[in-house]
């Protein structure tokens, strides 16, 4: 906890970071338990494509029509806890072009307020069954984080999205960074949001930063989002026995007697049987 200080900054951007909205529903459900206001927010015209993310025309409590353009913004947390974390949220929709400028604009404003620490979220699409613990990577590229809060280091070399650009920039200002990466399984796609994946992220979070995270009812939502697609599985043979495969996969990754050797010949054998290559949960995805 004490790697990141005591005023940390969680980013979550809808859009290609966000399989199954776990991560902006994360970023929300810090936003609805607690009290915030906008400390900046980018001037839309100069990052969005409105063609790909489209303003939205809305009405009020007063019947007024008005034009919601896509945003993203800096909240600062309006109450403060004695001697605690104070999360500072940054969330909107990823931007289409000059993400260095856009890195930069938020990473100034981080600096202002004396940010202590940046944490991003993301959430992928990944082989993994619906009916074990949702996996959530931890990792950092910096060794003083990766010692003081037991994190990993990523391997990945391939295209990243904004997250990555924004906590890179965050090292290179002295904001020590580190990303949580939620596994949402592939094959729920039709069953968004995923609130099993969303109490994971806020659940590592929490680990991670030793504030108070509000879950809401997302313990209830994610028993109510895993029974529906029991409910599904049951239906389809192909389905039921595929989600099998994978939970074998997993117990076999999970089982502290496991070797590396019994590993690798488990996932050999799920190869054979797949004809492709998942990656391990929560390991090498184009997100990091």
């Amino acid at each position: 906890m004490d790697g990141l200080g005591r005023r940390v900054l969680v980013a979550a951007f809808d859009g290609w970071n966000d399989a199954g909205e776990a991560a902006s529903s994360a970023v929300a459900q810090l936003r609805e338990g607690g009290a915030y206001e906008s400390v900046f927010s980018v001037d839309p015209e100069l990052y969005f494509d409105y063609q790909y993310t489209r303003p939205q025309i809305e009405t009020d409590g007063e019947g007024a029509r008005t034009l919601k353009w896509p945003e993203a913004a800096l909240l600062r947390p309006t109450k403060t806890t004695r001697g605690g974390t104070q999360l500072w949220l940054l969330t909107g929709v990823e931007p289409a072009r000059a993400w260095k400028a856009f890195a930069a604009e938020f990473i100034d404003i981080a600096l202002r307020e004396d940010i202590t620490g940046f944490i991003s979220m993301g959430s992928m699409m990944s082989d993994v069954p619906h009916t074990r613990p949702i996996s959530v990577f931890a990792g950092s590229d910096s060794d003083y984080l990766r010692t003081a809060l037991e994190l990993e280091r990523s391997t990945y070399e391939g295209p990243v999205g904004i997250l990555s650009v924004l906590g890179h920039a965050a090292d290179a200002a002295g904001i020590p960074s580190a990303s949580l990466w939620a596994s949402v399984p592939h094959y729920v796609a039709g069953h968004t949001p995923s609130p099993k994946a969303t109490l994971a992220l806020l659940d590592r979070l929490e680990d991670l930063t030793g504030a108070a995270v509000p879950r809401g009812d997302l313990a209830t939502e994610a028993a109510a989002w895993e029974a529906s697609i029991d409910a599904a599985a049951a239906d389809d043979e192909e389905m039921t026995e595929y989600i099998r495969q994978l939970e074998r996969t997993r117990d076999t990754w999970d089982s502290p007697e496991a070797s590396g050797d019994a590993i690798a010949q488990e996932f050999e054998r799920y190869l054979r049987r797949r004809g492709d290559g998942p990656t391990k949960p929560g390991r090498d995805d184009p997100r990091r």
